[in-house]
C-alpha cells in the first residue's frame, strides 16, 4: 500500500511542474493585409485551430489577439502555417503566459507540454502570473531582424528551432 501511495505522490509532483504555466492568449502581428477580405481569410485560417477559443482583429494595427481554450496544448508553428496559408506572414508573436513562481535568467530552458522556451537576453527574475513573451525564431519576426540576431545568439537550435527532436522557441520578455 505504500508502495502505491509513493507512486501517486510521484505522479502528482509531475503533473504540477507541468502545469506550471499556462498560454492565455497571443497577439500576432500579419504582415501583408491590405483589406478586410485579407482579414477575414486570416481569421477564418486561424479559428480553424483546435486550441483556439476565441479571435479579436485590429485591422488598423494588423493585429489578431488570440485567445486560447484551457489546458489545451497551443502550437505558434500551427498558428504561423496557418497565416502562410491565408497567404500572409507573423512579422510579430507576443504571447500572454500565466507563469505560477517560474525564476528565469538568460539561457534558461523551461519545458512546457513537450516544447521548450529558450529565454534570450533576460535578465534573473521570477515569474509569476501573466508574462508577455516574444517569440524571436525565424517565422516570427521578420527576415532582416531574424538575419540580425542569428549572429548575436548563440541558443541552442536558434537556426533551426529543433534541438534533439524537440521544438524549441526562442523568446524574450
Amino acid at each position: 500500500m505504500k508502495k502505491y501511495t509513493v507512486y501517486a505522490v510521484a505522479l502528482a509532483l509531475m503533473l504540477a511542474t507541468n502545469a506550471n504555466a499556462q498560454i492565455i492568449k497571443a497577439d500576432v502581428q500579419v504582415s501583408g493585409l491590405t483589406c478586410s477580405m485579407c482579414q477575414l481569410a486570416t481569421e477564418k485560417a486561424l479559428k480553424s485551430l483546435d486550441f483556439v477559443s476565441d479571435i479579436k482583429p485590429d485591422l488598423n494595427k494588423n493585429v489578431y489577439e488570440v485567445t486560447f481554450k484551457k489546458d489545451k496544448k497551443v502550437s505558434f508553428d500551427q498558428i504561423r502555417n496557418k497565416v502562410k496559408g491565408a497567404g500572409f506572414s507573423v512579422s510579430k508573436l507576443i504571447a500572454t503566459v500565466n507563469f505560477n513562481d517560474i525564476k528565469v535568467s538568460n539561457d534558461f530552458q523551461y519545458k512546457y507540454l513537450g516544447d521548450t522556451f529558450y529565454f534570450v537576453n533576460v535578465p534573473s527574475k521570477n515569474l509569476n502570473g501573466s508574462t508577455r513573451i516574444t517569440v524571436l525564431d525565424k517565422g516570427f519576426i521578420p527576415d532582416n531582424t531574424f538575419k540580425k540576431n542569428v549572429a548575436e545568439i548563440k541558443a541552442p537550435g536558434y537556426k533551426t528551432g529543433q534541438v534533439a527532436g524537440t521544438r524549441v522557441y526562442h523568446v524574450t520578455i
